[in-house]
This record gives C-alpha cells, structure tokens and sequence, in this order.
C-alpha cells in the first residue's frame, strides 16, 4: 500500500519552517544586547522580580561559563567601592554573554531532539532485526521513514555546534576557546587544559563525521535490503540485514555513549557522569518509540496499515512506559549517587538546576515518569489510540525539558526562558522532520511483502 502525502500536512511542515526560521531569526536579533541595554535590563528585574532577579546570586560559582570569567577576581574580597564596580562590571558581562548565548542555545537544544528521535528509531530498528522479531515487521517501513531524519539531523547538530565557536564566540562549548588551553590567557582553565587531548575543536568535529557515517551506513544498507528483499524469491537480504544489525548495535553502543559525552555533555567541562551515555539512550529509545507509535496511529487513521491491529499499538505503548521506567531508574541513579557522595565538583552540576531551572528540572521529571506511570500501566489504555498519543505528547515535550535542562545552565546561566527563541527553534525543526519523514514514507511501500516474519506479525495478538 503506497503513501502519498497529504498538500495539508506538506504545506503545515513548510509553515512551520518558515515560522520557526523567523522566530529563529528574532531571537538572534534581539540577543545582541549592549552593556549598557543589559545593565538597564538587571536593573528593571531587580525592582520587577522574576527569575531574571537572581541574576547575580550564585549563578557565578555554579555556571562553568562563569567559572572561567570569575577566576581571577575571587581572591578579591576588600569591601572597597572599586571593587564593587569591577564586580558590577563583570556580573554585567556575564548575563550580556548569556544573553548572547540563548538563540545558539535554543537551535541547539530543538535541533539535538529532533536528531535525537531519529536515531533512537535506528537503534530500535537494528533490534527488531538482530532479535528476529516477529510482531514488528509490519511497522518496519515507519521506522525507515523515521530514520531519514537522521543524517540531516545529525550533520545540523555539528553544522550548528561548529557555528557557535567561528561566530558565536564559542557561545555552546566553552572549552572550544583557545584562550582556556593558553597558560598565559586569564581564561585559562587547567581542567580543561588537562582534557585537550579529547576537548579540541577537530577532535569533536572529525568524531561527529565518523558516529554520522556509521550510523548512516547502516541505514543506507538495511533500507536497500529491505526494499531488495520485497523483489527477492528468497530471504538472503533479510539475512544480510540480520548481520549487519548485530554489527551495527555493538557500534552504536560505543559511539552513541562518546556522542552524548561529546555533544551534550561537554557543556560542562568541569562535570562528567560515567551513567551520562546510558542516560541519553534511555530518552533516545523512549523518545523514538513514542514517535514511532504516533506516526503509526496517524497512518492507520488514514485508512492505510490496515493489518496493524490494537496488539501493535499495545505493544509500542509497552515500550513507550518500559523505556519511562529505566530513564527514571538511570535518572534517579544518577542523581542519587551524586548527591550522596557530595563531591563539590559533581554536585554544582545539580545545584545550579536546583536553584535556577528548579520548575523545568523537577517538572521534567514528573512528566517523564509520573505521568507514564499512572497512565500506561493499565494495560486497557495502551490500546486507545488517543490515550498513547496524549500520553506521547507528554512524554516528548518532558525529554524535550530534559535536553534543555542539560544545555542551557552551562550557557546562558540563570538568564533561560522558553520564549520566541526556543518555541522557533521548536517550530523549524519540527517542520523539517515532518516534512523528510513524511516524504520518505511516499517512497516504498508501507508493508513489506517478503519479510519472513510478515505473516506472523500480520496474525500478532497479544
């Protein structure tokens, strides 16, 4: 059965796009604010309120940006008026550096999601081969629309990332400035200065091209065996993508877990999480399966996927609540661990959250756990299509907090909102999933004919 898509949904991708591109522009814009603009701007919050008013509290200490522009004046503690002003001045050029940072940051976070979503779907994709599952494979041609996001996604991440350092003074990874490896640079910072080895632009660079190439091999050639195998007259292509699965997933779990330490995690220098890597592929797995999932139910709405029944939807909805349970289990480990042990340099990365993201870090939170567990554990419910979409939407807008939550305390400090920045950044992004994914459904037909489990995920019932 083919798919054509829709001139609504085609022309809702392309608004969106170019609504979020002007939104996008906007933020850019308004972000180049003066001292002067800045200090009038800390002024009006501190009589106004706001979060913005805690500005100058402990933002300094906790933000890694700020850790390297307070260096040198933290052994100056005279009560002198000099003094004041050079704080003054320096607290101004701290939130004016945050300010500029935001629009980067906010492209960054929508574009990494989005990326994100994408090659949680592969991953996923790869396992339904490698274990040879057979309730899957009438859901395999969604999963391969999916996954045509992930190259252009991923080649924006780092387009987007490099950006930042040649333009945007190195407004996403602060360590990308050569200033911080310089011994005669006031900036310099020997933690970072000992991590250059790894920490360097073209190290990050040349790493992100050969994850990008692996993963977009694989998915070059299971999508050719796939469509080889519906012409075939027997199953060799099948079994080539059997093999290349069980390669591909032993690589993936290499370069997904130096990915996320390279491209989120190195936000903070000064931090690291040896559970960080398995932490990201929880909100990867969970976030494409719910995709996966809204997709199909959208499709089948439109009359096509007929054979897909209640026991595929059920069975997604699982994994949607499944892969829920160990973000939490991998979160709260996280946190726990860290907590406890109150180690000054690992709990900073927690207290900055606490204090400056407290309503996005807790509620990211609740809708990432909470809410999954109250509404897909009763079995019934994961049947209803509109009960896995509602509890889908949910779930993606509190990864989407997550990923925020990671970015933009070691960005733009205390000075974050989710304004017409973000919710452009939001808006192209998704137009341009839409529109790729959507477009690359049309190709292939959505039920694959010769796969050798087809007929028993045709008769699959749960």
């Amino acid at each position: 059965m083919e798919y054509k898509i829709s001139n609504r949904l085609r022309l809702t991708a392309i608004v969106l796009m170019i609504v979020g591109a002007l939104g996008v522009g906007y933020g850019f814009a308004t972000s180049n604010k003066s001292f002067e603009e800045v200090e009038t701007m800390l002024a009006n919050e501190s009589h106004g309120g706001g979060h913005g008013d805690t500005a100058g509290h402990d933002a300094e200490t906790h933000d890694t940006h700020a850790q390297t522009e307070t260096h040198a004046d933290e052994a100056h503690g005279e009560a002198t008026g000099h003094a004041d002003m050079d704080e003054h001045t320096k607290h101004v050029n701290h939130v004016m550096h945050s300010v500029h940072n935001r629009p980067w940051s906010a492209l960054y976070v929508a574009a990494f999601f989005f990326f994100m979503i994408a090659l949680g779907v592969l991953a996923f994709y790869a396992v339904q081969y490698a274990a040879q599952a057979g309730w899957s494979p009438l859901l395999l041609r969604v999963m391969e629309g999916i996954t045509s996001y992930m190259l252009p996604g991923a080649l924006i991440v780092l387009l987007i990332a490099a950006l930042s350092h040649w333009i945007g003074h190195d407004a996403i990874f602060n360590w990308m400035n050569p200033d911080m490896v310089n011994p005669e640079s006031d900036k310099f910072d020997e933690l970072v200065h000992g991590k250059k080895g790894w920490l360097n632009f073209w190290g990050f660079i040349i790493r992100g091209l050969i994850f990008v190439g692996g993963w977009y091999l694989y998915r070059h050639f299971s999508r050719k065996f796939s469509l080889a195998q519906d012409k075939a007259d027997d199953n060799k292509n099948f079994k080539k993508t059997f093999r290349i699965s069980a390669a591909f997933l032993v690589f993936f779990l290499y370069t997904e877990s130096m990915m996320s330490w390279d491209w989120i995690m190195s936000v903070d220098p000064h931090w690291f999480s040896t559970l960080f890597g398995w932490y990201v592929l929880a909100g990867m797995m969970v976030c494409g399966i719910t995709v996966i999932a809204m997709i199909t139910i959208y499709l089948k709405s439109k009359g096509l996927l007929p054979k897909v029944n209640d026991s595929h939807i059920h069975d997604l909805a699982k994994f949607m609540f499944g892969f829920s349970i160990f973000w939490t289990y991998l979160w709260f480990s996280q946190f726990m661990l860290i907590w406890y042990s109150n180690i000054p340099e690992e709990v900073t990365y927690f207290v900055s959250r606490f204090e400056d993201y407290q309503l996005p870090f807790l509620g990211m939170v609740a809708m990432n756990f909470v809410f999954p567990l109250l509404v897909l554990m009763n079995s019934d419910y994961k049947r209803i299509p509109w009960f896995v979409i509602m509890a889908g939407i949910v779930i993606l807008v509190g990864h989407y907090i997550d990923i925020f939550n990671m970015i933009m305390p070691a960005t733009v400090g205390d000075q974050w909102f989710i304004g017409i920045p973000e919710i452009g950044s939001i808006m192209l992004f998704a137009g341009l999933f839409i529109f790729i994914v959507f477009t690359a459904l049309t190709k292939a037909p959505l039920e694959p004919k010769r796969n050798p489990f087809i007929k028993e995920s045709e008769h699959f019932h749960y």
